[in-house]
Parts: structure tokens; C-alpha cells; sequence
């Protein structure tokens, strides 16, 4: 790795350090992708994993298990499947990072488990976007990307707009359009069945 050049006279280098076994608990929404992208940094980084999908994507949960089964020798990479008295219990243990994606309730239930074992945590939790719309804009490239934008996945993403910060000058504008491609894509997806 070159060294900065603000570092002038020193030395830089790579150095991976695994942090060993990482608990991956996935969504509902998304229950592969945010099960199998967290999986690859933890695999890429070195560590073993134990991944927890969902019990509310049964089916996705199934192929996840058999996913993994089928590819990685249990004691590097497994997967636990269950209810929530399973995931307590594999909170109740220690690991060395967690990783958990889902809601700020049980976001706050997997921090507390993992502070008493001063387990690292990243949490991806949905939050209130919200949406600012001066009147400096293209409204009907305003009004397409916001329907589209809190319709993607049924309106089920983390990044999902919840509201809207409007100009007054052009909120009646905007309304309006936003009903016309709300409408256009109900129709296009019907269409689609």
C-alpha cells in the first residue's frame, strides 16, 4: 500500500486481523440480500459467521439454510434458524461483532445484549427519511423518483421516504403529480400480474 504523501518518511501496510465469529441477523424485507452481503465482508475479513434469518421469511430463511449447508463446512459458516426465543438465546452468547439489520425496538434488544459482552454492533435500522422538494426543481423528476422511491419493495427499505419537506409554492404542483405516477405505476404493475 503506498504510503500518503502527508506521511512523508513512514511506512504503510495492510494488515488484515479477523475479529473470529460474527452473528448476522437478517430481515424480513430483504432476507437474503442483507443475510448474504454482510456474510461476504464477513468471510472476505477472515471470520467465521452464524447467520439468523428471519422467522417472518420462512421460505427465504429455508434457502438461506440450505444456501449455506450446502456451500461452507458448519464450523466456519452455519445457519440457525427460529423464533425469537432463538435469537435470545444467541444473543445470550458472546461473539466478537454483530450485525444486525431490522427495526430500532429490537435494535435496542441486540445493542443491550451486546453491551454485556462489550460486543462491537453495527446496526442498520430503519429510520424517518424525509424528503426536501424546493421549488428549484423538476417536478415531475421530483414526483416520479419520491413515488418510486417509497413504492420500491412495497415501501418495506430502510431509506423508504416518510415524508415530505415541501416548498408551499409548488406543493399543490407536486401533489398532484405525485398522484399521476402513483397511479401510473399501480397500472404498470397490474399490467405486469
Amino acid at each position: 500500500m503506498p504510503t500518503p504523501v502527508d506521511q512523508f518518511l513512514a511506512l504503510s501496510w495492510v494488515q488484515p486481523e479477523p475479529l473470529v465469529v460474527v452473528l448476522i441477523i437478517s430481515p424480513w424485507n430483504y432476507p437474503f440480500q442483507l443475510m448474504i452481503s454482510p456474510l461476504v465482508g464477513a468471510i472476505t475479513a477472515g471470520n467465521c459467521a452464524i447467520l439468523k434469518p428471519s422467522e417472518q421469511a420462512p421460505c427465504s430463511s429455508q434457502v438461506v439454510a440450505n444456501l449455506i449447508k450446502s456451500t461452507f463446512d458448519p464450523y466456519y459458516v452455519s445457519v440457525v434458524e427460529g423464533d425469537i426465543k432463538v435469537s435470545q438465546q444467541l444473543l445470550a452468547h458472546k461473539f466478537d461483532h454483530i450485525f444486525f439489520t431490522g427495526g430500532a425496538s429490537v435494535g435496542r434488544i441486540v445493542m443491550k445484549a451486546a453491551a454485556k459482552h462489550l460486543t462491537p454492533v453495527t446496526l442498520e435500522l430503519g429510520g424517518k427519511s424525509p424528503c426536501i422538494v424546493d421549488d428549484n426543481i423538476n417536478v415531475d423528476y421530483a414526483a416520479k423518483r419520491i413515488a418510486w422511491g417509497k413504492f420500491i419493495n412495497a415501501g418495506q427499505t430502510c431509506i423508504a421516504p416518510d415524508y415530505l419537506l415541501v416548498n408551499c409554492h409548488i406543493k399543490p404542483t407536486l401533489l398532484k403529480k405525485l398522484k399521476k405516477f402513483i397511479i401510473e405505476q399501480i397500472f404498470i404493475f397490474v399490467e405486469n400480474i
